[in-house]
């Protein structure tokens, strides 16, 4: 009699075990998308983790130019979303041309490969005045291979790169640059 008991409860426990299981890992997602609003821009854009945030001068365009940056990290990617402030909106495409090239340069790949059709991408980001985005694949400041996939856009005298480094899948890469807008 026993064992039949037992057979009954395990029965029972099955359904409810597989359900708690997924409740679990639900809890616990590789990419917990947050929709994210960075102050004094009218950006609205999606990371899969909770950014940290930062700013450093860096010269673009010729001129000191503080950069705003958020990044996280899930799942062996890097997200980065960055802006600044060019002098005016004149001077918006010249700086993010710069910014493509120092971002190449920071990952050990030729500056000069920003305008090299196998290294552009499509793209546009609702709202900006400009877009141009950029792959490429490069090395870390370890020297360890890193894949980069970055937009660069503008609206105004701001300037915003939005950027994965690491191998992300489609569905990652839609996730991210489509969560991109400037209403």
């Amino acid at each position: 009699m026993f064992p039949i008991l037992l057979d009954r409860a395990k029965r029972r426990l099955k359904p409810f075990a597989a359900v708690s299981l997924l409740a679990l890992t639900a809890c616990y997602p590789t990419f917990n998308w947050r929709e994210l609003r960075p102050e004094g821009t009218p950006l609205q854009a999606l990371l899969p983790c909770k950014p940290e945030t930062a700013e450093r001068t860096v010269p673009l365009g010729g001129v000191p130019t503080v950069l705003h940056m958020h990044s996280c990290k899930a799942s062996g990617l890097t997200f980065a979303l960055a802006w600044a402030n060019a002098p005016d909106a004149a001077a918006a495409p010249a700086m993010a041309t710069d910014w493509q090239r120092a971002s190449l340069a920071a990952i050990r790949v030729d500056p000069a490969l920003h305008t090299d059709p196998a290294h552009q991408w499509k793209f546009s980001v609702a709202g900006a005045s400009l877009s141009q985005g950029i792959t490429a694949q490069g090395a870390d400041p370890q020297g360890q291979p890193v894949q980069a996939r970055a937009v660069y856009f503008a609206r105004g005298a701001q300037v915003f790169q939005a950027a994965i480094y690491g191998s992300a899948s489609d569905e990652v890469n839609t996730a991210f640059f489509d969560g991109l807008k400037l209403p």
